[in-house]
């Protein structure tokens, strides 16, 4: 079941309906078109001497989700008032995010706004709202973080050393796991980001998915760092890599200056993609490995609420 939906426009302002006190908002929501999964886009070739068709491909197409709305208004409210409150959080040609909270999950996308359409002298004034989404999925709103290497704090208040001669107090722990599993529970597929923090010199470090199906790699070419930035990984060096369809991108961030690094990674890297299960994925180099920390960020993609 459907608990509320919130709009944020161009502006950041944002607006929840609530589907059951619609008096806090001031719209009433009637319907909602959309949010199941989108249409396919089936391609295939016809054959002369055969019967039926052969298939090519499919894609999934954008969304179109579409609000009813009637106004829901107290007594010192006026119509004229929620409609051009409408006008405000729904803004013609203008992106919006749209998050949808139920029962099981909540989702987001964004769109933009096609048409604001409200019955003006109709006895129960409402509005129909038309919001085209590029993106044909919903992703959860809550990232989820897996660490591989990475350093646990263990100093804590109030604190005492129990030995005159030995070193006890502990400031911190280094994990040297270099191989994780990620569960992803979406309906398709999705890229992630990837976070290397260097403490120390690194030489042409490499991360693998091993699991589902063929093993996959991206390894960065320290000589091609070198050459482009005239020094290789070295400790307080981040590297960020993205492999989000239609957001693919490989950063360096040295002393708070960005460098676009994609033509330093190797030649046809492969830009993983979580599927359905556990997706494991370890990482190496060919020195200064446990200079490394190292940690994956996704999403959950979902066909529909």
């Amino acid at each position: 079941m459907i608990k509320s939906i919130t709009i944020t426009n161009h502006l950041n302002e944002s607006i929840t309906m609530n589907l059951e006190s619609p008096e806090s908002s001031g719209f009433s929501i009637l319907s909602i078109d959309g949010l199941g999964p989108p249409k396919a886009n089936v391609e295939k070739t016809e054959m002369s001497l055969m019967d039926g068709a052969v298939y090519n491909s499919a894609r999934a197409q954008s969304r179109n989700i579409v609000f009813s709305l009637r106004f829901h208004f107290p007594s010192n409210t006026k119509i004229e008032d929620l409609r051009q409150k409408s006008y405000k959080y729904f803004p013609l040609k203008q992106r919006v995010k749209i998050v949808i909270e139920t029962d099981n999950r909540t989702c987001e996308t964004y769109g933009y706004v096609e048409s604001n359409e409200p019955n003006i002298f109709s006895k129960e004034s409402g509005t129909t709202i038309s919001v085209i989404c590029p993106s044909s999925y919903l992703l959860s709103t809550q990232i989820n973080s897996t660490e591989f290497a990475s350093i646990d704090p263990l100093f804590e208040f109030p604190f005492s050393n129990e030995s005159l001669t030995e070193k006890l107090l502990e400031f911190s722990e280094i994990s040297g796991y270099t191989t994780n599993a990620i569960n992803y529970t979406g309906d398709v597929e999705i890229g992630l980001v990837m976070y290397i923090h260097a403490v120390g010199n690194v030489v042409n470090p490499e991360i693998f998915k091993l699991e589902p199906g063929p093993s996959q790699s991206i390894k960065i070419d320290t000589d091609r760092l070198l050459a482009l930035t005239g020094e290789g990984i070295h400790s307080g060096d981040d590297i960020i890599i993205s492999t989000i369809k239609g957001s693919k991108y490989a950063i360096l961030i040295r002393d708070g200056v960005i460098t676009n690094i994609l033509n330093c990674l190797e030649k046809y890297p492969d830009w993983f993609q979580l599927s359905r299960g556990d997706n494991i994925f370890t990482y190496t180099a060919e020195s200064g490995q446990l200079n490394l920390q190292f940690k994956i960020e996704n999403q959950v993609a979902y066909e529909g609420i």
